[in-house]
């Protein structure tokens, strides 16, 4: 099964073109003003435009309220909107029925217990995405580089739809999906030469790393 590739933190048309014609399953534009992904609605929506049909276009909030949601989703009119701060059930179920669109919650991992916050929004999130705690001192909470122990997921109910975030690079992709099976993963900071800086060339080279990753894990496959 080929794996959902969600290039995140984009800012340029020329990084935004070259995610897609990669493979990108999922392209993630930032609202969030201490990241330095940070975009305004206007000119994420001209970015996603250039895309548009070919790849999901991802909304990636942190706490915002509805007057900034209005904003965000009529000037990006995305596909899904990726909640990352500390949303609750409560306000995940708001911000479908308000906007009509699926959202994917963002929770922070570093120990088991952090695996709990995963029941409440069972059959409300429509998808979750698992990002590593940030940092003592970082003010972002994705986005930091960082990994956590992807042992933790083993305990994971399997019908649980997860995208695995984290720190994810080119050094470290095919172990991470070896261990966990993830079928979508998101990168930011894995595929930048400097904060909010996308490598085409290391693009490249994380997605060629998932495919070589993807190869052996059908040749094991078709030994069993």
């Amino acid at each position: 099964m080929k794996t959902e590739v969600k290039i995140c933190g984009l800012k340029t048309a020329e990084a935004v073109d070259r995610a897609v014609a990669l493979g990108a399953s999922h392209t993630g534009f930032i609202f969030f003003a201490k990241s330095p992904r940070n975009l305004e609605p206007d000119d994420a929506g001209r970015l996603a435009d250039r895309i548009r049909g070919k790849a999901k276009i991802v909304a990636v909030t942190v706490d915002a309220d509805n007057d900034d949601l209005d904003e965000i989703v009529a000037a990006l009119n995305p596909d899904i909107l990726q909640l990352h701060g500390s949303e609750t059930p409560d306000r995940v179920l708001t911000v479908k029925a308000v906007y009509g669109l699926p959202v994917m919650k963002a929770l922070s991992i570093r120990d088991a217990d952090d695996l709990k916050k995963v029941e409440p929004y069972i059959g409300i999130a429509d998808r979750f995405l698992f990002d590593a705690k940030p940092p003592a001192g970082s003010e972002l909470p994705g986005g930091n580089g960082v990994s956590f122990d992807w042992t933790l997921l083993d305990a994971l109910d399997g019908s649980v739809d997860y995208m695995l975030s984290g720190g994810l690079n080119v050094n470290n992709i095919g172990e991470a999906l070896a261990q966990t099976r993830a079928r979508a993963i998101d990168t930011s900071s894995g595929v930048e030469s400097a904060p909010g800086v996308k490598d085409l060339k290391l693009m490249e080279s994380f997605f060629d790393a998932v495919r070589h990753a993807e190869a052996i894990t059908a040749r094991s496959g078709s030994k069993t």
